[in-house]
């Protein structure tokens, strides 16, 4: 049992950092659009990048 919650923990850390990555990506490359004069794109992926990251309000949870 406790082996199983050791995996568990560890998944849901990566899954964690995972996120985290992704929203940062997300959010610079939002910020890169809207300096390229594509506002609404870069609006756009600057929500979704807050959307996903696990220290926002993470869609998945």
């Amino acid at each position: 049992m406790a082996r199983f919650l050791d995996q568990a923990i560890r998944a849901s850390r990566r899954m964690a950092t995972l996120l985290w990555i992704i929203a940062v990506v997300l959010v610079i490359a939002g910020i890169l659009a809207i300096v390229r004069r594509q506002l609404i794109w870069g609006i756009v992926l600057i929500i979704v990048g807050l959307l996903v990251g696990p220290g926002g309000v993470s869609i998945f949870t």
